[in-house]
């Protein structure tokens, strides 16, 4: 019988290096449109979905009219990377360890389907990969807990047999609010005291150095099997 037990992943900035990109294509669009939000806030919104950044970084009593514009010139900014996008050190090695210690290994992202497509490729790991979640699938993205829960959904299992792992304050805040340990990892921009003040369970460098320690981390064994 399948394991009951998950690992959730995020993807951008935890798995694969396009924090940066992200937060150029969203400045340029938010420029296009006449918004100017300096790119440090615009960084440290990364890892919400469109329908929550907006809202974070122009406030939740504005005009929405250019809200669709502004998210499909970000989308068609953002796909210029694409060919470029590469996965972070150790990432696609620490989906087929956590895989092969027993987990599920899921995909929760606050990205498009379309886009987690593209991500994937890049990624290289679908053959270890069980599961995935994106914006598509909810209502709300992070930080609210809709896309953890989702991803709990696909896996079959129960928040306190799961484990995420996150790189954004968003990320932690959101696998909090699902009852949900979170391990961070840095590579997204954010320090290691942010991510423990948001409620991380446990800090690393990147995937790789996650990786490395993985026998003394939360993702050691899945706390439970069926």
């Amino acid at each position: 019988m399948r394991s009951t037990a998950a690992a959730l992943f995020d993807v951008d900035g935890t798995l694969l290096d396009t924090t940066y990109f992200h937060t150029l294509a969203w400045w340029e669009a938010l420029r296009q449109y006449q918004r100017t939000v300096p790119a440090s806030r615009v960084h440290r919104s990364v890892g919400m979905g469109a329908d929550q950044l907006l809202d974070h970084l122009l406030g939740t009593d504005r005009d929405r009219d250019d809200d669709p514009a502004i998210t499909g010139a970000h989308d068609a900014l953002y796909a210029r990377f694409w060919p470029v996008i590469q996965p972070l050190p150790g990432a696609p090695e620490l989906l087929r360890a956590c895989a092969d210690r027993g987990w599920q290994v899921v995909l929760a992202s606050s990205a498009s389907g379309r886009e987690l497509t593209v991500l994937r490729g890049a990624l290289g790991a679908d053959d270890v990969i069980t599961a995935v979640t994106t914006a598509d699938d909810v209502d709300t993205t992070k930080p609210a807990p809709d896309l953890v829960r989702a991803a709990i959904d696909r896996a079959g299992g129960e928040a306190e047999h799961v484990v995420f792992v996150g790189d954004t304050v968003w990320d932690v805040i959101a696998a909090e609010r699902a009852h949900v340990p979170c391990v961070a990892v840095e590579s997204g921009g954010f320090a290691a005291q942010e991510l423990l003040g948001a409620g991380a369970a446990e800090i690393h460098r990147d995937t790789a150095a996650l990786l490395e320690s993985l026998d003394g981390s939360l993702l050691s064994r899945p706390r439970a099997e069926a």
